[in-house]
């Protein structure tokens, strides 16, 4: 619908096309690319014209919102202030609401309330469309929350990029309820790797938008000679915190090194430029999950082969590019950096595309962050 706002605009000529970074064609192509990518893969294989039109319809419910939010933020009039205070809202409901979600697993209610019937239009499987309580951790047999996601890592990444949303509130009252609310859900949510993108991805953020400061780099200075005269224990420390994080969930990281193991085996093997054009369920050692699940970078070699991988990674990491060194300039341009900060990362532990529903707020305001600042010469403060 935004996208056909968008058209609109166009045709009415309120907007020009002038207005639409260099960045956002480029994904539109690399999305684009993504399809044709796709339909070869299902040539090279036979998969047949059921199959074809039913993965065609998944790119558009993932990839092509990766092309389409970016867009919209570019061209519409959609406010910053807007998308952050909605944020710190559904944060505060969160709260709300999270006294029930506490207590279910203690006082015997179900884990899974409903299904929605919407589960008849098809889509990845209905954990998307269910609404679930919390989750029994298999092995430890402790309860685990996802709340609005369908699985709690995907609840952890969604909490990791509504925080710094949540961050550009200016009502001081509002942005500590979207903090406390996100907190909680990356918390409960007991995904390792929500707590590590927030540990990261905050310093770096912070330090891109002073990157034109001197007593920064005076602080960098002290920083490299801090890791030059202890640069042992700082390895042996970072190689230790590795190994916890690991430990933590042995068997998840067990599962999720094997799943990476066969994608790229089976890609390389079978499928090198287009991939085998659907995901296929692995064995039993990885408790049949779907190959190449959990990471954005093997999902896309095993279906779409080298070439889809390329298709990501193009307008990613131009984008990424773009936006730190833009990110001094403004509010909008250091939210939308750290926001792609956050999507290169989780790249690494989700498969993005799938989670396109549920972190489009971030993909309008990147688009937003690229559209504020001129194709050429130094950024503008907004």
């Amino acid at each position: 619908m935004l996208a056909a706002l968008v058209f609109v605009e166009l045709y009415l000529g309120r907007k020009s096309l002038a207005t639409i970074p260099a960045l956002v064609w480029i994904c539109f192509a690399a999305m684009a690319a993504m399809l044709v990518i796709l339909w070869a893969g299902h040539s090279n294989f036979s998969l047949g014209t059921a199959q074809t039109i039913k993965s065609s319809i998944g790119w558009a419910k993932g990839w092509a919102l990766i092309a389409l939010f970016p867009l919209a933020g570019a061209v519409l009039d959609i406010r910053l202030p807007v998308i952050a205070r909605a944020v710190c809202q559904l944060g505060m409901w969160t709260l709300v609401i999270l006294p029930l979600f506490l207590v279910a697993p203690f006082v015997g209610l179900p884990e899974m309330l409903w299904v929605s019937p919407l589960r008849v239009v098809g889509g990845p499987g209905p954990e998307y469309f269910a609404t679930i309580l919390y989750t029994i951790e298999p092995g430890a047999g402790t309860p685990r929350w996802q709340f609005f996601a369908p699985w709690s890592p995907a609840a952890g990444m969604v909490a990791v990029i509504y925080i710094f949303i949540a961050a550009q509130e200016q009502n001081l009252s509002w942005r500590l309820v979207g903090f406390a609310g996100f907190l909680a859900i990356a918390l409960l949510s007991q995904s390792r790797l929500a707590l590590v993108a927030i540990a990261i991805v905050a310093p770096i953020a912070w330090a891109a938008a002073r990157v034109d400061r001197g007593w920064l780099w005076w602080l960098g200075a002290a920083g490299v000679l801090l890791v030059g005269l202890f640069g042992l224990e700082l390895a042996a420390g970072i190689e230790q915190l590795a190994s916890d994080f690991s430990s933590a969930r042995a068997d998840s990281s067990r599962v999720r090194a094997a799943l990476g193991r066969i994608a790229l085996e089976r890609w390389e093997n079978e499928a090198f430029w287009f991939g085998h054009g659907i995901v296929e369920n692995g064995p039993h050692l990885v408790e049949y999950m779907p190959i190449g699940s959990h990471h954005s970078w093997y999902g896309l070699l095993f279906v779409k082969g080298i070439l889809g991988a390329i298709a990501l990674a193009v307008p990613l990491f131009l984008t990424l590019g773009r936006l730190a060194w833009t990110a001094r300039a403004g509010a909008i341009q250091r939210t939308g950096f750290a926001l792609v900060l956050v999507l290169v990362l989780y790249s690494f532990g989700e498969n993005l595309e799938i989670l396109a529903y549920l972190f489009w707020p971030a993909l309008i305001l990147i688009g937003k962050a690229l559209a504020a600042t001129p194709a050429g010469g130094m950024p503008v403060t907004q």
